[in-house]
């Protein structure tokens, strides 16, 4: 599992690109949160990548082409990461 965090000025289609690059690609969404705050999108995803058969580089270079085109800040981490960083 991995989690993909989505931050940035609200707009139309931002779920909607992710989402379609993620399915496209054999990614399948696990759960998602979304909410905008005064003005900024937030979005948090936690998706299944055993589908996805290239290097997560290859996937993370997308959204990042995505988060470019958009205006967001896109980042992919895999799960092991994210309990290690919150390790008390």
């Amino acid at each position: 599992l991995s989690f993909i965090t989505v931050i940035g000025k609200d707009q139309k289609g931002i779920v909607a690109k992710i989402s379609n690059l993620l399915y496209k690609n054999s990614i399948n969404i696990e759960d998602i949160s979304q909410k905008v705050m005064e003005g900024f999108f937030v979005m948090a995803m936690l998706v299944e990548m055993s589908g996805y058969k290239k290097p997560q580089a290859k996937i993370s270079a997308e959204l990042d082409k995505i988060g470019k085109q958009m205006g967001l800040k896109i980042q992919i981490q895999h799960e092991n990461i994210v309990k290690k960083m919150h390790r008390v």
